[in-house]
């Protein structure tokens, strides 16, 4: 069965704990969520359908070890498990990041997972599977995209909440590119002493925000 692709690039990562590496990205097309953020809306409607065996062979043309697989959310489509356990059993390093809307029970646990936890700036704050939280491992990790003080309150509760026994090094607060500054987030983490990182969008600060394809 072939997959809804959007976009296959080589760039280097802007996000998680592989920021700044050489990473190929897989773009699938297709989201449930309407993030008033969002900040790859063309990810919705461009879509080409391609074979996973047509994928992978892109995937190797760029010679990059790490692949990261993202959307829209990529887990809306049923071929997407086995695409990543494909790329597994040829010893790629696979990312995964999803909105967690979808479960991740039947995710190969040998991929890292990425949950995008949903603020309310984000008008999609219940779209989260809280129960995806039992099948995460320690290498797994989760991000919180932060538009206002309020999303910093909102994901500092489930931090210290629900997160308090995950690796800090795994727990990501990234601000929407624009609206709250650098300083004033880590200014809030330092002072409550937040078991969590600041992650900024390296790509868009290298790269012209707008730019697809990095």
């Amino acid at each position: 069965m072939p997959l809804n692709l959007c976009e296959i690039f080589y760039s280097l990562q802007g996000e998680s704990t592989f920021t700044g590496l050489p990473c190929t990205f897989i773009r699938l097309a297709g989201c449930n969520l309407d993030c008033t953020w969002c900040d790859t809306l063309y990810a919705k409607n461009e879509s080409t359908s391609m074979p996973i065996e047509k994928i992978i062979d892109q995937i190797k043309g760029f010679g990059c070890n790490l692949v990261e697989i993202t959307g829209g959310e990529p887990l809306l489509q049923k071929e997407t498990p086995n695409l990543i356990s494909k790329l597994l059993d040829l010893n790629f390093q696979v990312l995964l990041e999803t909105n967690g809307s979808q479960s991740i029970q039947n995710i190969d646990t040998r991929c890292i997972r990425i949950l995008d936890i949903k603020c309310p700036s984000s008008n999609e704050p219940d779209s989260f599977l809280y129960e995806n939280l039992q099948y995460l491992t320690k290498k797994d990790e989760i991000k919180f995209v932060l538009g206002s003080r309020q999303d910093y309150e909102f994901a500092r509760t489930i931090i210290m909440k629900k997160l308090s026994q995950r690796p800090k090094t795994r727990t990501h607060l990234s601000p929407v590119f624009g609206q709250i500054t650098p300083e004033s987030l880590a200014a809030w983490i330092l002072e409550d002493k937040l078991p969590a990182r600041l992650s900024l969008q390296q790509h868009k600060i290298i790269w012209n925000p707008d730019q697809r394809g990095v």
